[in-house]
C-alpha cells in the first residue's frame, strides 16, 4: 500500500510556538484581565502535561494555583481569556516572529510536488492554526492542505485518538495509507491510538518524554547541508527527512 497523506500536528512539530508564542501570548492575556499570574518557562513545560489552552489554564487553577478563587462566571473567564490570548499570539505571528522549524517548509513543497495529499491534526485553535500557516509558511499555506482539524472539533483531545480519527474520516483514508508528525508524548500517544505511523521531532519542552513505537525520533526534519540529529531510527544514511525517506518507512512498515 503507497503513502498517500502526511498528517501534522502544528505546535512544537511545524514551529516552536510554545515557549515564546504561546506562553508569552498566555501572560498577556493575565495581565490584560488584571491577574498576577505568570507562567515562566519552567511551569509551563509543567502545564504542557494537558493539551488545548483552556484545559491548561483550568488545570494551572486546579493544581498550581488552588488559593485562587473562582468566580461564578469563572468558565466564561477562561473561554474569555483563550480568546485574548489567540489575539495576542496572532499579533506575535504576524510580525514574523515564530518561524516554521527547519525542513518544514521544504518537505511540505517535495510532498505537494509528488502528489500527497496534506492535513492538520491538532489541538490548538484554527484561528492559531490559520495565523501560523499565513505568517510563518507563506499567504496561501492553508490552501496546501485538505483537512484542517483544529480545536474543540472533537470533544476528546489528544492523547486521545479522536482528532486523527476524525481527520482520516474526512479525508477517506486509513490509518496505514498516512504518517503522523508529532513533537510530545500525548501527540505520539494520539496518533499510535488511531493506527498512524509517526515520525517525532522533538523540542526543549518535549527531549525528555518517552516516544515508544515512533518511526524515528530526530531534533528536526533537517536540511540539505544542515543534518538533523538522531536520537532513534534509521536515516538510511541521509541527514535530513524527505519525501523518498518517508516512503521508505511507510513501506518498510
Amino acid at each position: 500500500m503507497a503513502l498517500q497523506a502526511l498528517i501534522f500536528d502544528v505546535d512544537g512539530t511545524l514551529a516552536d510556538t510554545e515557549r515564546d508564542g504561546h506562553r508569552v501570548a498566555f501572560n498577556l492575556a493575565f495581565r490584560e484581565f488584571g491577574l498576577d499570574w505568570d507562567w515562566d518557562v519552567d511551569l509551563y513545560g509543567k502545564l504542557l502535561a494537558v493539551t488545548g489552552g483552556k484545559e491548561r489554564i483550568r488545570y494551572y487553577v486546579e493544581s498550581f494555583n488552588t488559593d485562587y478563587a473562582k468566580p461564578d462566571n469563572f468558565d466564561e473567564l477562561v473561554a474569555s481569556l483563550h480568546k485574548t490570548k489567540t489575539r495576542h499570539y496572532t499579533e506575535m505571528l504576524s510580525g514574523g516572529r515564530i518561524p516554521v522549524r527547519p525542513g518544514v517548509r521544504r518537505l511540505l513543497d517535495e510532498a505537494r510536488k509528488a502528489g500527497l495529499r496534506l492535513a492538520i491534526a491538532t489541538t490548538t485553535t484554527p484561528d492559531n492554526v490559520t495565523a501560523l500557516l499565513k505568517y510563518s509558511l507563506a499567504e496561501d499555506a492553508e490552501s496546501w492542505f485538505e483537512v484542517i482539524a483544529a480545536g474543540d472539533i472533537v470533544p476528546a483531545k489528544k492523547p486521545a485518538p479522536d482528532i486523527y480519527f476524525w481527520t482520516l474520516e474526512k479525508m477517506n483514508l486509513g490509518p496505514a495509507d498516512c504518517i503522523a508528525f508529532e513533537d510530545s508524548e500525548n501527540g505520539l500517544k494520539s496518533s499510535l491510538a488511531a493506527g498512524i505511523q509517526t515520525l517525532i521531532t522533538t523540542n526543549d519542552y518535549t527531549a525528555d518524554h518517552d516516544f515508544p513505537g515512533a518511526i524515528a525520533i530526530l531534533s528536526d526534519l533537517g536540511e540539505p547541508g544542515n543534518a538533523c540529529q538522531v536520537f532513534s531510527g534509521d536515516m538510511r544514511g541521509r541527514g535530513y527527512v524527505d519525501v523518498a525517506l518517508l516512503k521508505q518507512w511507510h513501506a518498510a512498515a
